[in-house]
């Protein structure tokens, strides 16, 4: 069974910073293309930033763009995404998920970040 477990989420003061962390278990990481969504109070899921499964690639939504940085490391499962600048309107539940042949298979259930004005 893959679990995908999310950490590091809390309150933070606008223009501060998080770290999300995603553990991968049950799967081999190293060969799965990673991602992170986020999803607001009464708004829909939305694509905050992708990584290739060697790291060589990644991608990222426009509102976020040289605010947040994806990494890697293989070695202990994980996947991480360093939030920098944060916006209130960066508040949401953030998911870690796993691609399967261009596809999103596998969800965590999500870690809470809310940033204060």
């Amino acid at each position: 069974q893959v679990q995908l477990v999310e950490s590091g989420g809390g309150l933070v003061q606008a223009g501060g910073s998080l770290r999300l962390s995603c553990e991968v278990s049950g799967r081999t990481f190293s060969t799965l293309p990673m991602g992170w969504f986020r999803q607001a109070p009464g708004k829909e899921r939305e694509f905050v930033a992708a990584m290739s499964w060697s790291g060589g690639s990644t991608f990222y939504a426009d509102s976020v763009k040289g605010r947040f940085t994806i990494s890697r490391e293989n070695a202990k499962n994980t996947q991480y995404l360093q939030m920098n600048s944060l916006k209130p309107e960066d508040t949401a539940v953030y998911y870690c998920a796993g691609q399967v042949r261009g596809k999103y298979e596998y969800w965590g259930q999500g870690t809470q970040v809310t940033v204060s004005p």
